[in-house]
């Protein structure tokens, strides 16, 4: 796929409109003090040991980790404008790929101040009714809040501590989404067994579309390589072990099943095979330009350029058995 395109304007005008309504979150530069402000916009979980992020605590994934309120300060600072364009990017990429797919119900695991609902309404901004969010940082929930204080048409809005929370607040017709997205969340998990247990909870709460984005590093991409092989996988095993078996049973296993049975990749590569990149000493990712703002700029306290390139992987994941020839855009 050819990211080429030229970013889109009215995508970097709404970055500069979350940039400024940073300013209306109340003392928000106060809690950057000079003697932590440089070490958290650098890297505001430098002091934290990953062993102390997470925690899986039940069958769905609860996480442990808490961002402190300066700590959130610092992510919107540092990293929620670049996060939103990624997201807007590749949900951009998704509409275009699947015209016809327009999302009523969205999860937004680890939601952390919102950029995924921002870019989903950007996207999409007719079709949205309800949003989940899974967020277990008070801090992050409440600014999250802030951020979308005197917009109208807001859809319906439930903020979840964790998806064990989700689960036992939602009835099972409401749990099923149309959309459920994951992004800038897997790579802090601890291990590879940790992250597929929460990608299959994830996977068991789409209805139709599922979207993983990380970082445009080499493990980022390893992440999301790993994810899109093990859920695809999962699926082919489960249509085997439906084709095994007598239709009358095959109608009930159906019947159970959250969605039809398969999946395949919408995007970015066209075919569910292997990565022609893997073992070649490169890896796939994209890179996304976008303005900066002044408080980064302020902040940073060092000359820097009037702009940034995010790099990013995604991997968007589809229910049910591709398309044939020519019925998906490519």
């Amino acid at each position: 796929m050819n990211f080429a395109e030229q970013e889109n304007p009215h995508m970097r005008r709404k970055v500069l409109s979350l940039s400024q309504s940073f300013n209306k979150i109340k003392d928000a530069n106060l809690l950057l003090t000079s003697s932590t402000s440089k070490e958290l916009i650098d890297d505001p979980f430098k002091s934290l040991e990953r062993a102390q992020r997470w925690k899986i605590k039940s069958a769905y994934g609860d996480i442990g980790f808490k961002y402190r309120d300066d700590q959130t300060i610092a992510f919107i600072a540092s990293r929620m404008p670049a996060v939103y364009s990624a997201c807007y990017r590749v949900l951009k990429e998704v509409k275009r790929r699947l015209p016809g797919f327009a999302p009523k119900r969205v999860l937004d695991f680890r939601s952390g101040t919102g950029s995924v609902h921002w870019a989903v309404r950007e996207v999409w901004p007719h079709s949205l009714e309800t949003i989940n969010l899974v967020e277990p940082s008070k801090s992050m929930q409440r600014v999250g809040q802030s951020l979308l204080q005197g917009l109208k048409d807001l859809p319906v809005i439930q903020s979840y501590d964790s998806l064990q929370a989700l689960m036992q607040n939602l009835d099972k017709s409401d749990r099923m989404h149309d959309l459920v997205m994951a992004s800038y969340v897997l790579g802090e998990v601890p291990s590879l067994k940790d992250r597929i247990t929460i990608v299959r909870q994830l996977w068991e709460l789409t209805r139709d579309v599922l979207v993983l984005v990380e970082p445009g590093t080499p493990q980022g991409y390893s992440i999301i390589a790993q994810m899109r092989s093990h859920i695809l996988w999962m699926e082919k095993r489960k249509c085997r072990k439906s084709k095994g078996v007598s239709d009358a049973a095959s109608k009930d296993i159906v019947s159970l099943n959250k969605g039809p049975n398969g999946a395949y990749v919408v995007a970015p590569c066209p075919h569910d095979g292997a990565c022609p990149l893997q073992n070649t000493g490169k890896y796939c990712h994209f890179v996304q330009r976008l303005q900066r703002t002044s408080s980064q700029r302020s902040y940073k306290g060092v000359p820097l350029r009037g702009y940034e390139d995010e790099k990013f992987c995604f991997v968007a994941l589809r229910r049910g058995q591709r398309p044939g020839q020519g019925t998906l855009a490519t």
